[in-house]
């Protein structure tokens, strides 16, 4: 079968045939129908952010139609349309992202991650993978979705979901996502908009899609990062809750903008990827009761909530823009998805 292979850590992705995934213990055997290309795929292969178990199939996660499974296995069944979370966790803060970078817990690591890496090695970039059960959430009707496509944005969906569940209901109440305008922050504002939030500022710095993020209706508003942090505190809030959803960034001001922007006894949860550290004046922490939250990745019972949100049309995947590109040509998919953000996404479809 054809997949995308990356064989050393100096090595490009390279479009390779290798043999097909044969079944193991714990292990379901799927179609991959699309998955999800993150705009930060190239880096991830250049190793900037952290090391590949190589040689692997890569790829974190995908939708995918079951075709068999292993004798214990009992959670789905062949027919059956399922997303891969690519999440497999061992307890203790042992956790790996299969086919991809990123560590739970410590993020430095084990023994038993090692071993986890070993077994679960290969990703979803390929015409079939093979998954382990642990990863996979059944999508009830999926089978009768239109546009398998659209239903790659689900694991971005669903971790945006987590991030915002750690800070508690939000029906009725405002929230910000900083970093909206990248797509794991258009996620938010989807997210947030279909759990009943009752004011969602989208704050970036691409005027251009920070426009699109408005145009989802009158609850949305909208906030152009200045870079000072007081003006930028000032144009978010005041809100109840905070996601800051971030990819890297030179400062960290953006972050602490969002944290000065709570309302008492609000809630700052970072999801994304700022290296710096944050500087939480104590008195102010505790004379407000704020809360800090950090949430990395999903769980099963926040993507099946996410995907009964879609089904009930209460969260629209008309809004996001999937740009489909096939396996022939990993070197200009992977340029096109660092260019694309916002509410679009490349979507690798075999």
């Amino acid at each position: 079968m054809r997949a995308w292979t990356v064989t050393a850590q100096d090595d490009d992705v390279r479009l390779s045939d290798v043999p097909a995934p044969t079944l193991q213990g714990g292990g379901v055997l799927v179609e991959v129908l699309a998955a999800h290309l993150p705009a930060y795929t190239k880096a991830v292969v250049q190793g900037n952010r952290g090391t590949l178990p190589v040689p692997l199939i890569l790829g974190p996660s995908c939708v995918g139609r079951v075709l068999d499974v292993a004798p214990d296995v009992f959670h789905v069944a062949p027919g059956d349309i399922v997303l891969d979370t690519a999440l497999l966790d061992a307890g203790g803060g042992d956790e790996i992202l299969v086919g991809w970078v990123g560590l739970g817990g410590s993020g430095a690591g084990s023994e038993r991650t090692d071993r986890m890496r070993a077994v679960w090695r290969d990703g979803v970039f390929a015409e079939k993978a093979l998954c382990a059960k642990e990863t996979l959430v059944k999508l009830p009707g999926a089978e009768n979705h239109p546009d398998p496509a659209r239903l790659a944005f689900l694991p971005w969906l669903g971790i945006a979901a987590a991030g915002l569940r750690a800070a508690g209901p939000l029906t009725g109440r405002d929230v910000a996502v900083v970093g909206a305008t990248g797509q794991l922050g258009g996620a938010a504002v989807l997210t947030a908009l279909a759990e009943g939030a009752a004011t969602v500022t989208a704050v970036g710095r691409n005027e251009k899609a920070l426009d699109r993020l408005a145009a989802l209706g009158p609850r949305v508003r909208v906030h152009r990062l200045t870079g000072d942090r007081a003006a930028d505190a000032a144009g978010i809030g005041p809100v109840d809750i905070a996601l800051d959803a971030l990819g890297a960034t030179p400062t960290a001001d953006a972050t602490m903008a969002a944290y000065d922007s709570l309302r008492v006894r609000g809630t700052l949860v970072v999801i994304g990827g700022v290296r710096q550290d944050l500087t939480i004046p104590y008195g102010d922490l505790m004379h407000r009761r704020l809360t800090l939250r950090g949430s990395w990745m999903s769980d099963d019972e926040t993507v099946t909530k996410v995907w009964h949100l879609v089904r009930a049309g209460l969260l629209d995947l008309s809004a996001v823009e999937p740009r489909t590109v096939g396996l022939d040509d990993p070197a200009a998919a992977l340029d096109l998805a660092e260019r694309t953000t916002g509410l679009g996404f490349v979507a690798l479809v075999p």
